[in-house]
């Protein structure tokens, strides 16, 4: 018999990033993995299946393989819509428990690509994103898959507002005051944008909101072609530099190397990038009432951003403020007007 709970659907929030792809579930839970996966077989044949650490998914007659695998560059124009997306989102629901489930979803896209710089919806970018995740994609396993029957798209950074404007009591959302009074710029740095938003008076001022093309992914290559360089490779694992980003040592035929001035020149030079771009739509921020820092890249720079102005905060787990407001989106803003 199928148990009635598992037909009830699970709504989720789902950041599915170029770097990582994170997910919000109403339980508390927060999971994130690396969004890392390639076309094709694994390869692989796995002595004990417990210590399975790459999987494959199949979607629109192709095979994508996701876990620790050397992964295939998630930078490219179409990736919100691609089926390595959908595979590696895909995994990122299994990794959740929800295999068998039945979801609902909110996804984000970067800020440029969500508004025209006169505030118009990019209508059909938005369409492909909602309609891509809801297509199929079957674990190459005895494992049934997450389906998506719903799916809305908000801009990545306005997810974070969201975040920090409702709260949830008792099982309950309210909107905070305080939050919701003031103005207020959200800076969202990820893995290959960085994104402004700006509300004030519950409205998005486009004139300082938008996008850079630059996050963390610019400082992983920046350390790959250092890596390169200094040691005479042609080429170099993506988990290998991964790794050395993440812990300033890479270790090549059997030998551990120190890479961390490497790492920290490779953050210098985004910060710089970041900064400028910060002062080109946020000024000092004067008319603010603060500047709130979140998503993944806030985590690995803190300290070089710490001081950029008077007023700036760091959400709390700030790799999640953008899954979290999906989430709250899903559950509070997406019902009550399916409700109405």
């Amino acid at each position: 018999m199928t148990d009635a709970s598992s037909m009830i659907p699970i709504p989720v929030g789902l950041d599915d990033g170029y770097a990582y792809t994170k997910v919000a579930l109403p339980d508390g839970r927060l999971i994130v993995i690396p969004s890392r996966g390639r076309v094709g077989q694994a390869g692989v044949t796995w002595i004990h299946q417990g210590q399975q650490h790459i999987f494959e998914y199949e979607t629109e007659n192709a095979l994508y393989s996701v876990g620790a695998v050397d992964g295939a560059p998630t930078h490219f124009e179409g990736y919100p819509w691609s089926g390595l997306n959908r595979a590696i989102a895909q995994h990122a629901l299994q990794q959740a428990g929800l295999a068998g489930r039945t979801v609902h979803a909110v996804s984000g896209l970067p800020v440029s690509a969500f508004y025209r710089k006169n505030g118009e919806h990019r209508q059909d970018t938005i369409a492909k994103k909602r309609e891509s995740l809801k297509q199929a994609v079957h674990p190459k396993s005895a494992t049934l898959p997450a389906g998506i029957a719903f799916h809305e798209v908000i801009p990545e950074a306005l997810a974070a507002w969201y975040d920090h404007v409702i709260v949830e009591k008792e099982g309950r959302a309210v909107l905070d005051d305080k939050h919701v009074a003031v103005p207020i710029a959200i800076v969202d740095i990820g893995g290959r944008t960085t994104d402004y938003v700006v509300v004030k008076d519950q409205g998005i001022l486009h004139a300082s909101s938008g996008s850079l093309q630059c996050g963390m992914l610019d400082v992983k290559q920046s350390v790959e072609n250092g890596i390169q360089e200094r040691f005479d490779l042609e080429t170099l694992g993506e988990q290998i530099v991964a790794h050395a980003v993440e812990h300033g040592v890479v270790r090549l035929h059997g030998k551990e190397y120190g890479v961390g001035a490497l790492v920290d020149a490779a953050k210098q030079e985004v910060v710089e990038r970041l900064h400028a771009e910060t002062r080109r739509h946020l000024g000092v921020g004067v008319e603010l009432d603060r500047v709130l820092f979140v998503g993944g890249g806030t985590v690995a720079l803190a300290e070089y951003i710490a001081n950029w102005f008077p007023h700036q905060a760091i959400a709390e787990h700030p790799a999640f403020a953008n899954a979290r407001g999906m989430l709250k989106y899903l559950r509070y803003v997406c019902e009550a007007s399916n409700a109405a």
